[in-house]
């Protein structure tokens, strides 16, 4: 088999990481679906391993398995209707189910119920205009190899081969594929121990454009923080439940007392699009692979505020200098040349008058970015006086309304500059620099 050094693999990808990443950066909204087996259960997708199931047990389960038949549209019909551009499945969770047609796992849902759920899944996101993201585990409870491979150099030489043998099916046989997202590359501690720059280079052969995550135990193109929306100075991609409890499905009625709203969903998708990163948002399937009730009003919600906001959101939107987001009232995002910025407006304060503090050059012009209406301002020093305002939310859909301001040159912007106390200092030139 081909092998390759470490730095020629690392020179190779970040040669082409740009171009490959360019169409991710634009997309800024995923979702996540987390379906298999656990499904059945509705207590977590690690129930197999956390309430000790043997293998004989569990494997009972997969006599059951019966996705209703169209369920992979009903999941990608509302990713779209969300606004989300892409989408991720599970394709083999650590339960070690496949949801394809495998030759390498016979362990698989088309042997259990004459389905390839991987196929229906990537023609429904063809369908919907969706860039699709395979989800591969590394970790596997099911395979015998699966733990002795830490031991035993020849379990781990056929453990190794088995994981390069499943992605190789999954990027040879459904056309062109845009994400490898693996998880779990436990109870190995290292790449070398996975021979995850070899798998990979050779991986990415089969699909040039793929982009990678992180959790092969190799940087590769992007980060995956986990359930936290916490940027890095790198391509990212903040992956959430949609609950904080699970990933997988939940009794519906009891989660949607911890679900998000499409408050909170908004507020992750602003820190995300404004630092940078990517919000890949979760939907854990019931057991027939309908889509949880709960999931359901909040996602068409934001799909509806996107509609009408979405240039705030995709493409490079970053914030003005981080400055926004911390704030109590608003947050923000701006063009890439930073010419224009969006002020989220989160609680309305129904007065006709805003006050914005720290602008040092003025606009051109302001208006509401969801009707393109004018709105009357002037400047007052470092602050900028929007006038006229409506006393009413005027955003009717979720509550944050988007002010977008343009500007001739870049926005000139200096956090509570009249307050250098706060977090920040003055330097010998009489100039505020950030402590």
């Amino acid at each position: 088999m081909e092998h390759i050094t470490a730095a020629e693999y690392n020179r190779i990808t970040a040669e082409t990481r740009d171009a490959r990443m360019k169409w991710f950066k634009e997309a800024r909204f995923g979702m996540f679906v987390h379906y298999g087996l656990f499904s059945h259960f509705g207590s977590g997708e690690w129930c197999m391993a956390q309430q000790n199931y043997t293998i004989e047990e569990y494997e009972q389960y997969a006599r059951a398995f019966s996705p209703k038949p169209g369920c992979t549209d009903e999941w990608c019909a509302l990713a779209k209707k969300a606004g989300a551009k892409y989408a991720v499945l599970t394709t083999r969770h650590h339960e070690g189910f496949s949801l394809w047609k495998s030759d390498a796992n016979p362990y698989n849902s088309w042997n259990y119920c004459g389905r390839d759920l991987v196929q229906e899944f990537v023609d429904s996101c063809r369908k919907y205009g969706l860039r699709i993201g395979l989800y591969s585990s590394v970790m596997d409870w099911h395979h015998p190899d699966g733990w002795r491979c830490v031991y035993d150099p020849d379990a781990r030489r056929r453990f190794t081969d088995y994981i390069e043998a499943l992605n190789t099916e999954l990027l040879t046989r459904y056309g062109k594929i845009d994400i490898l997202w693996y998880d779990m590359p436990h109870p190995m501690r290292h790449s070398e121990s996975w021979d995850s720059i070899n798998r990979n280079h050779r991986l990415r052969q089969l699909q040039p454009d793929i982009l990678i995550n992180n959790r092969s135990k190799l940087p590769e193109d992007f980060s995956t923080p986990e359930e936290s929306v916490d940027p890095e100075d790198r391509y990212w991609e903040a992956c959430m439940t949609f609950n904080g409890i699970s990933w997988g499905y939940l009794d519906s009625e009891q989660a949607a007392a911890y679900s998000y709203t499409p408050q909170q969903i908004l507020r992750m998708m602003n820190t995300c699009c404004s630092n940078g990163g990517n919000l890949l948002l979760n939907i854990g399937p019931m057991a027939d692979g309908t889509v949880p009730p709960e999931a359901i009003a909040p996602l068409e919600t934001v799909g509806r505020w996107l509609e009408v906001n979405g240039e705030a959101v995709y493409g490079m939107k970053p914030n003005i200098n981080g400055s926004f987001n911390g704030c109590t009232v608003n947050g923000s995002s701006a063009s890439e040349d930073r010419k224009t910025v969006y002020l989220w407006n989160r609680i309305w304060l129904k007065k006709p008058t805003m006050q914005l503090g720290g602008f040092m050059s003025a606009p051109k012009s302001v208006s509401f970015l969801a009707t393109g209406e004018p709105i009357d301002f002037e400047m007052d020093g470092h602050r900028l006086i929007l006038k006229n305002l409506p006393t009413e939310i005027p955003d009717k859909i979720a509550g944050i309304t988007v002010i977008k301001l343009e500007f001739d040159e870049e926005a000139k912007y200096k956090f509570m500059s009249y307050y250098p106390h706060t977090n920040y200092g003055i330097n010998l030139a009489g100039d505020l620099v950030q402590n």
